[in-house]
């Protein structure tokens, strides 16, 4: 049984399951470079003692996050609904005192503080990947390119003073180097402010068998258990939890300093559920584990079927969980002919690995295939609503979360 050190508490982690050889995620190749690709072992074990799930291997940030990083999060109506309602709530509920000041960690495309920046609040997003916080800039948004570490929050404590809010969207579980982050919180938090961050939910990857959320980015995978004894180990509390249905399910958590705000009974309800379940037991994992392996199995076997009926199979959405499933299924341009894509930044590369062609959305009609394989499927609803034409003209949609379908 393979094992390491937990990065958060220093424990023993034991491996559960292991996706094998993939690239980086986001690494969308030219056809002249692939043989320049780099490959890791994507494997993901459990520590015995805080139940922090997390990868076996770490990739160095420097080669997912910089400035032909292509990812953009208001790419997507719904993602842009959800971070305005999130900017919102916080102008509502906690940016509320005199000359507030809130810090984005991942601002991204900036399209979170561009409503708070909106509100003529004071703000600062801190993002790696220049290309896109120089979007984010160009939107109106303060930002500062750099990872945020202990010194980055010395420095913006120095230079703006204290944070009434420090948040962070899908990115704080890209992040192994979690003590020197949690640190950095501590230097930048006022006393009475709050930590939010939210992620996938292992609860949910576990109970949808969503595995292609496991990837090089998502370095570690939350649960309430496991925040709530990581903001434990690093002098915090975890005092609120909610629940949220995007990108395939993830919870937004709130930390503060010890005693300086009430948990509520949403925090003490999910630990309980997660108990009852068993959610980061071993034995939970190795059947999540058995059942991936069998979903993989499956469309596999449903893409060589079609293939051999001749039937054209096109890929949906060029997204980083795609890489995943084509590297660990072994899916290659003999079974998915090419993936669709709206980025322009991914359009006429190979996808990483498997090097399917990527292409232009116009080119996912001309003419429609026979099937298409949604990568996208936490985005199923929105993209089903969009491609009516598709059905018309035929078509049906391949699903492999929680299970291999066709519908």
């Amino acid at each position: 049984m393979t094992e390491s050190t937990c990065r958060v508490c220093g424990a023993a982690t034991r491996q559960f399951l292991d996706l094998g050889r993939q690239p980086l995620s986001d690494a969308f190749v030219t056809p002249d470079r692939v043989d320049d690709e780099f490959f890791y072992r994507l494997a993901v074990g459990v520590c015995l003692g805080c139940t922090m799930v997390q990868l076996m291997e770490e990739v160095p940030r420097e080669k997912m996050f910089h400035d032909s990083y292509p990812y953009l999060s208001r790419g997507s109506s719904v993602m842009r609904a959800h971070f305005e309602g999130v900017a919102q709530s916080l102008l509502t509920d906690e940016l509320t005192g005199d000359d507030p000041f809130v810090v984005e960690l991942g601002c991204n495309d900036g399209v979170m503080l561009r409503t708070v920046a909106d509100a003529g609040v004071r703000h600062l997003g801190v993002e790696p990947s220049g290309s896109v916080a120089d979007i984010a800039a160009e939107a109106g948004v303060r930002v500062r390119k750099a990872f945020f570490e202990e010194a980055t929050a010395q420095e913006i404590l120095e230079a703006e003073g204290p944070a009434d809010v420090i948040y962070a969207a899908n990115t704080l579980c890209h992040i192994p180097y979690l003590e020197s982050i949690m640190r950095g919180v501590l230097t930048l938090l006022t006393d009475s402010g709050v930590f939010v961050f939210e992620d996938p939910y292992l609860g949910d990857i576990v109970g949808k068998t969503s595995f292609d959320q496991i990837y090089d980015e998502h370095f570690y995978l939350f649960s309430a258990t496991s925040v709530d004894q990581m903001a434990r180990h690093h002098g915090l509390e975890l005092v609120d939890v909610e629940r949220l249905s995007v990108h395939g399910g993830e919870v937004r958590y709130t930390l503060a300093r010890p005693g300086a705000r009430t948990r509520t009974d949403a925090v003490t309800s999910l630990l309980a559920d997660e108990e009852r379940v068993g959610l980061g037991s071993p034995v939970t994992l190795g059947a999540f584990a058995t059942r991936v392996a069998k979903v993989g199995d499956d469309l596999v076997t449903l893409l060589r079927e079609l293939a051999e009926q001749g039937k054209r199979v096109v890929g949906y959405g060029a997204t980083a969980k795609s890489a995943t499933v084509t590297n660990f299924c072994g899916i290659g341009p003999d079974l998915v002919e090419f993936i669709s894509d709206t980025t322009p930044a991914k359009q006429g590369r190979l996808a990483p690995g498997s090097h399917i062609p990527v292409r232009t959305a116009d080119q996912f009609a001309e003419p429609y295939p026979d099937y298409a394989l949604l990568f996208a499927w936490n985005h199923a609803d929105e993209i089903m609503a969009n491609e009516t034409a598709f059905r018309d003209a035929g078509g049906r949609w391949i699903l492999y979360v929680p299970d291999v379908r066709v519908v």
